[in-house]
This record gives C-alpha cells, structure tokens and sequence, in this order.
C-alpha cells in the first residue's frame, strides 16, 4: 500500500498512513451488517496494508449506543491477529444522534472533552491518535469549540487535532487557535459534491492532510457511477478496473495531501476501493475527470 503523510511535512506528530483509509461508518449505523461482517470488512482493510480507519462517537444506530463503531473497531483490532501498533484511529466528537435517524450538533467544550476521553476508554487507547470535532455548532462560538481542542491536545488526551465539515475560514481559524498543530480537515468531497475543491486546494497550500468523506458520492454500484459521471466510467473501462477505482485515483491525483476514506460494509468493496492507490492516470485523464471541478 502507497503511503502518504498525515499532518504537515517536518511536524513532530506526522506520521506515514495508507493512502487511502476506511470509513467505517457503513458499519454502525442504519442498514449496517452483521456484527461477523463488519469485522471481516475491517480485518480485510488491515490485510491489505489500510494504517487509517474514520470513525466517530456518533457512528451508532439506535440512541443507547453510542460509540457502537468505535467499540467495533477496538475489538477487530484486538482481534486482528498480527500487531496493528501502526494504526491510526481516527475519531470525531460535536455530533449527535438521538436515536431517531437525525443528527444533532454540541460543540460545547465541556462536551467535546468528556467525549474525547469516552472514546479513548472504547477505543482502548491512552491518547487518540487523531480527534476531529466533527461539525461546527452555530449555538457555540467556533474559537470555543476549538479551543477543546487545543485542550485536549495539551493534556496529552489526543495526538493530533483535526476538523470536518469545515470553511476556509474556519480551517485558518482552528490553525491559528491551535498554533499551527492542526493535523487535517474531513470534508464531503467527491464526483457528485466538489464543491470543497477550495478547501481541498487551501489544505494543499498549507500541507494538512485532506480526508474526503463520502469520497465516492454515496453511490454504491459501477452502474449508477457510469451513468452519472459517463467520464468515470470511460476512463475505468479504458484500464479495465472499476469507476470506483478511478473515482478515487483521481481524488488521489489532485493533491498530495489527499487520503480519501471511503466506506465499506463487505471486504470485497474495500479490496476494490483499495486498489485505486495503485491506479495511475495520465495527465489527459486526470484533466478531463476534473473538469466541471469547481462549483
């Protein structure tokens, strides 16, 4: 597996990841699989080199179990069978889930501390490898929120400090507020949603890392991505590999702090999905899948 950096080059908490993660999410919440699938999902991402897993305290389904991904991780890494002391978990606090299909926010400090070291109990881990907040709260100022952060990364309770769902201007924000130390930003970024190419571009002029969430547009089949992105589909017959595949080569192409984290619920679409690190795309191919890229 290629490896690409995360956090800033020269940064005393950088590190060496897979290019491409797992989002974990599929695994938890509605339509999840059964328990023994998920862990073979994860353990065969592991066996293909992944050392970057996304996770978050709300990645649950029903409101009594929070943390539910988080738990599952610990346990398949427990589990795996070889040491798995390389892998980066990274989770997220500041979202909420009630417990009624919806999403609810707090970013309040005192919440986002108290849920850090919850997570570090599930995941089993003295410090978080790296903690996002994981949507901004318009009922508490952000420079609050961040400044959580800034605690938690103080304490030694967290290793390196991310944010998601994030603007250029709150990304320069968290940076200032956490004296240059912020590792990476999670934003929606894909085929069908590019209209975070800016903050994808910022991220690259600073050197964070940019973790694409939803990096295959939340389409699940070659189908509906050939349909949709007739050029993805094209180029992937042209290579004789899957437009999922492009789709994220391309992603990979764009920058070099680019380490999407696509989501699985099978070991056979993280296998695909995996591969893509491999692909390489001309410089033409890259030029046409990019274009209509700024929205």
């Amino acid at each position: 597996m290629k490896q690409r950096s995360l956090g800033r080059p020269g940064a005393p908490t950088t590190r060496q990841v897979s290019a491409i993660g797992l989002g974990a999410m599929p695994l938890s919440i509605e339509g999840r699989p059964d328990t023994d699938r998920a862990i073979a999902t994860i353990h065969a991402a592991l066996e293909a080199g992944v050392t970057l897993i996304d996770t978050a305290d709300a990645y649950h389904r029903d409101a009594d179990e929070v943390g539910h991904n988080e738990s599952l991780i610990a346990r398949a890494l427990r589990e795996f069978g070889s040491p798995t002391d390389d892998v980066v978990v990274a989770t997220k606090g500041g979202h909420l889930r009630p417990g009624d299909g919806s999403w609810t926010k707090n970013g309040d400090p005192a919440h986002l501390k108290e849920a850090a070291k919850a997570s570090a109990r599930r995941l089993g881990v003295e410090a978080i490898g790296l903690y996002q907040f994981h949507r901004p709260d318009p009922d508490v100022p952000y420079a609050d929120s961040i400044g959580a952060l800034v605690e938690l990364l103080d304490e030694g309770v967290i290793v390196r400090a991310g944010i998601s769902n994030a603007d250029v201007a709150q990304i320069n924000e968290a940076d200032r507020l956490l004296g240059g130390r912020l590792t990476s930003v999670q934003n929606q970024f894909s085929p069908a949603f590019r209209s975070s190419l800016g903050e994808l571009e910022h991220c690259a002029s600073l050197g964070v890392s940019f973790l694409p969430w939803s990096p295959l547009g939340g389409i699940s089949n070659a189908a509906d991505l050939g349909s949709n992105h007739a050029a993805f589909a094209e180029v992937a017959a042209a290579h004789g590999v899957s437009p999922q595949q492009v789709t994220l080569a391309w992603e990979l192409a764009l920058a070099d702090v680019v380490v999407p984290i696509p989501g699985s619920s099978r070991p056979a679409s993280i296998q695909d999905s995996l591969a893509a690190a491999e692909l390489e795309l001309t410089a033409d191919e890259i030029a046409r899948l990019s274009e209509g890229a700024r929205p």
